[in-house]
């Protein structure tokens, strides 16, 4: 049971610290300035409400020498490093060179209510017909979508391996099943340590209190690892256990007690 929560916890830390960045066209670049229902969303944090269109106007300026070709425009939500939504809509459009286009869709985001909920870091994207990335315009978005989504869902799953490490940790603790060694004993506490991170970056997002942001997730997600890992480091040594117990018996000696 164990290795399974410890499993299932590093999967959520893998994808904090190895999530793969969006591939980027190597056409010239396009500068955007996008807005949700006439609202800018460059430095702030945008509304939205699942059970209502969202009109999406996109302002594409080519500051290069060459037409730039648009196929399609995206939508989507990260946090830890996974894409929690994605709203491809094909728009095929033209940008000339030292030029400036302008376009505007409605988008149906009904389907958003079962997929996040809470603060999410979200990015507008212009794609060329590779799926490269020509443009991007980054906000915060404010879903009002369910609690029982699919961001939802993953936050509550993480709750249960971490309250379920922390129980066989301590229980290892209370019955002296602990390893003699210590750096062992901290590697005991270590998936605790990561999922309790987790669940504080999920829950502040959900709650609308931080977005779930690298500069953030990464800090906290870590320094909860450092902080379960420091306490099993600690922990007493494991009592006396019955003859031929490995991870309950005394050192022999003071080099092994380090160990």
């Amino acid at each position: 049971m164990g290795r399974v929560i410890a499993a299932g916890v590093a999967l959520g830390l893998c994808a904090v610290l190895f999530g793969s960045p969006p591939a980027v066209a190597d056409s010239a670049g396009l500068d955007l300035a996008v807005t949700f229902d006439d609202r800018p969303i460059t430095n702030a944090t945008v509304v939205i409400d699942p059970a209502k269109p969202l009109e999406l106007t996109v302002t594409a300026t080519n500051s290069g020498g060459t037409a730039v070709k648009v196929r399609s425009v995206r939508v989507s939500g990260v946090a830890l490093a996974l894409t929690f939504f994605a709203y491809d809509t094909t728009m095929p459009f033209e940008v000339p060179a030292h030029s400036r286009v302008t376009r505007t869709l409605v988008l149906d985001m009904a389907d958003l209510s079962g997929q996040a909920i809470g603060l999410l870091p979200s990015t507008v994207e212009l794609l060329d017909a590779q799926r490269g990335t020509l443009g991007e315009a980054a906000t915060v978005a404010d879903i009002r979508g369910s609690f029982w989504s699919v961001y939802g869902a993953f936050g509550l799953a993480m709750l249960v391996l971490t309250v379920l490490a922390w129980l066989t940790a301590l229980l290892a603790l209370a019955r002296h099943r602990l390893p003699v060694n210590r750096w062992r004993r901290g590697l005991r506490f270590l998936p605790a340590g990561f999922g309790t991170g987790l669940v504080a970056v999920v829950s502040l997002s959900v709650l609308r209190l931080v977005p779930p942001e690298p500069a953030i997730e990464i800090p906290v997600v870590l320094g909860a690892a450092a902080i379960a890992f420091l306490l099993g480091y600690l922990t007493p040594h494991p009592a006396p256990g019955p003859v031929g117990d490995e991870t309950a018996r005394l050192p022999e000696s003071t080099e092994e007690f380090n160990r």
